[in-house]
């Protein structure tokens, strides 16, 4: 019997596929990684740590740095193995690194056998990390390094190496052809601006990219029958959102842009990966698909 939060209706969409899920220890990636495995998927969890996020900073009481962890709470390969049995494994990677992305993709095969899906989800807002909005003007060079890094350079280092693995091996037997299904976690702020939240220039800038990269590998990729698409959260409850999330008013002004009134749940989001990891997703390719309570609608 699934859990009361199980994330799809349609349990086993994805048995016998092999997935990596980048950025998996905590928020949105913890979710795809949980969503793929009550589906039926073996996980490779690929992060630079096995432990969740620190969400608030104590001392600023904004979102908290990427490398501040907590020492609670079970690290999420060992969660989906105990919840929904199977095999996942962890495999730490700076995924701003060549090397180390390709030796994630190796060490995924060698320990289950294949690769059929590549979430790559790994992302920060370093300006969520501030004390207050940055215009671009007042945006670091160093701060737009990292975050184009991390949000642009390793989608695209996770596309090149599970899509070269993708190549190398036979389809599944039941998936009608198709070598791989790639999923890229881009933003609504890849379609459009939004100034007060601590997430804009260089935050905005790479998550364009990462829309764009995405139709490009479609486009490349389609007659491989390799699968690419973006996802496009809106405003979630993460560790990213922190800001948001302890302000009242700006909470407020949030919740109040949203149709279906109000931040969304990583498990929203993830719902969305399984159905484009999935065989249901057989003729979609180069989609950036926004999943945002109807926040674009207006």
């Amino acid at each position: 019997m699934p859990p009361a939060s199980s994330p799809s209706p349609h349990p086993g969409r994805l048995s016998g596929k092999t997935a990596i899920v980048t950025g998996s220890s905590s928020g949105l990636g913890r979710s795809i990684a949980k969503a793929y495995a009550q589906e039926g998927a073996h996980v490779c969890c690929v992060d630079l740590y096995p432990t969740l996020r620190n969400p608030t900073n104590p001392s600023t009481g904004k979102a908290d740095d990427i490398h501040n962890r907590i020492d609670t709470g079970t690290p999420t390969h060992e969660l989906l193995s105990a919840e929904y049995g199977g095999k996942h494994v962890f495999v730490r990677a700076d995924l701003t690194k060549a090397a180390e992305v390709e030796h994630a993709v190796q060490m995924c095969v060698e320990a289950l056998g294949r690769l059929d899906i590549m979430a790559n989800n790994a992302g920060i807002s370093i300006e969520s990390t501030h004390t207050r909005p940055m215009r671009i003007h007042e945006t670091s060079e160093e701060d737009y390094d990292k975050t184009m890094a991390i949000n642009t350079k390793a989608m695209f280092l996770g596309c090149k190496y599970a899509i070269a693995q993708m190549l190398l091996q036979d389809p599944l037997p039941t998936s009608n052809g198709d070598r791989g299904w790639i999923v890229n976690t881009a933003s609504i702020q890849g379609f459009v601006g939004y100034f007060g939240t601590r997430m804009s220039t260089s935050y905005a800038a790479s998550k364009g990219a990462a829309v764009m990269l995405t139709r490009q590998v479609a486009l490349d990729y389609g007659k491989d029958r390799i699968h690419c698409n973006a996802l496009c959260p809106g405003f979630l409850k993460t560790a990213m959102t922190q800001n948001i999330q302890n302000d009242p008013n700006t909470r407020q002004k949030i919740d109040d842009a949203h149709p279906f009134g109000g931040m969304g749940e990583t498990d929203d989001v993830a719902r969305v990966a399984v159905f484009l990891a999935s065989d249901d997703a057989r003729w979609v390719t180069g989609v950036p698909l926004p999943v945002d309570g109807g926040f674009l609608c207006q």
